[in-house]
């Protein structure tokens, strides 16, 4: 009877010193490797006071459920462990507790440790509000015609002056084409929005705008690779190169409005100039030494008989 007691009291003490949560559980396959706090830290990139919160059971002390389960896991993995059945201990045991009642999550994450910080989902977030913004009021003001005002403005411009009696006569329509040299997207719209050309225009590709587009207008991300032509004439570029235009009026008269593009000629070389004569210049004399000037004869001298020698005074 002795040893039948001795028996039963041995038995409960086993069955208290094993362990029973989840947290004891770790601990106790932690200590039996010989490892401490620090080392599964370093195994699992968890904070040391996290790991603590999670050997006392004290997933209060955590973010939030997803963050309890997953760090039950990585210690698990750290320590060799069943992570399946830990993650499991760890939810029944949030469930029984407050914890489960107060905070309530959508996902789990797989590995604690790669999870975006708060601050990268916020900028995330605030990013793509910003975007949407953008869009909006770009989309906006592409689909809002224009005011009274502005369409009083344009009726008040004074036509041009033509002479009493002569019957205004109707422009000639001249074609507008537009020819990609190089591949480009665009979109060209008239005032009501409907796309007249939308899409991408190889090189080479060439589009005539319907001659009874109303306000056609243009958007396009590379100006540069587009010529324009109307009736033939170039027009200078529609923007500058690589610079989104939009809401750009594409229409014969507004094109023409912007002047006609430089037609480049080879310039014919001008005749050369004809040299000028050479001018005639007199040789300058060359200086002589004059003679000495011999005295003067006195008027009372008789000149010489010849033969005879002139007498010393």
């Amino acid at each position: 009877m002795a040893d039948e007691n001795q028996l039963d009291t041995g038995a409960d003490n086993a069955s208290e010193a094993q362990p029973t949560t989840p947290g004891a559980k770790l601990r106790a396959a932690r200590e039996a490797q010989g490892l401490s706090i620090q080392d599964v830290a370093t195994r699992t990139r968890i904070a040391v006071r996290q790991l603590e919160a999670v050997e006392r059971d004290d997933y209060a002390a955590l973010p939030g459920i997803p963050y309890a389960v997953g760090f039950a896991r990585a210690y698990a993995r750290a320590v060799d462990m069943d992570e399946v059945a830990i993650a499991a201990d760890v939810r029944q045991a949030v469930n029984n507790s407050d914890m489960g009642a107060n905070r309530y999550e959508m996902f789990e994450p797989v590995d604690p440790a790669r999870v975006p910080s708060r601050t990268l989902a916020w900028t995330a977030a605030v990013i793509v509000v910003l975007l949407i913004a953008a869009f909006t009021i770009w989309r906006t003001q592409l689909l809002t015609p224009p005011t009274g005002e502005q369409i009083a403005q344009e009726e008040a411009k004074p036509a041009a002056v033509r002479p009493a009696g002569v019957a205004p006569v109707a422009p000639a329509v001249q074609p507008v084409i537009f020819t990609a040299v190089d591949d480009v997207w665009l979109r060209i719209y008239d005032e009501a929005g409907e796309r007249l050309k939308d899409g991408l225009m190889k090189k080479g590709e060439s589009f005539t705008l319907p001659p009874a587009a109303k306000g056609p207008m243009i958007l396009t991300g590379r100006p540069q690779a587009l010529t324009v032509t109307v009736g033939g004439k170039p027009i200078p570029p529609l923007g500058e190169a690589d610079r989104t235009i939009a809401d750009v009026p594409v229409s014969a008269e507004a094109l023409l409005a912007r002047g006609t593009a430089p037609v480049s000629a080879t310039p014919t070389p001008a005749a050369p100039a004809a040299r000028p004569a050479p001018r005639r210049v007199a040789p300058r004399p060359t200086p002589t030494l004059e003679s000495p000037v011999p005295a003067a004869v006195p008027a009372t001298s008789p000149p010489a008989a010849a033969g005879t020698q002139p007498t010393a005074g």
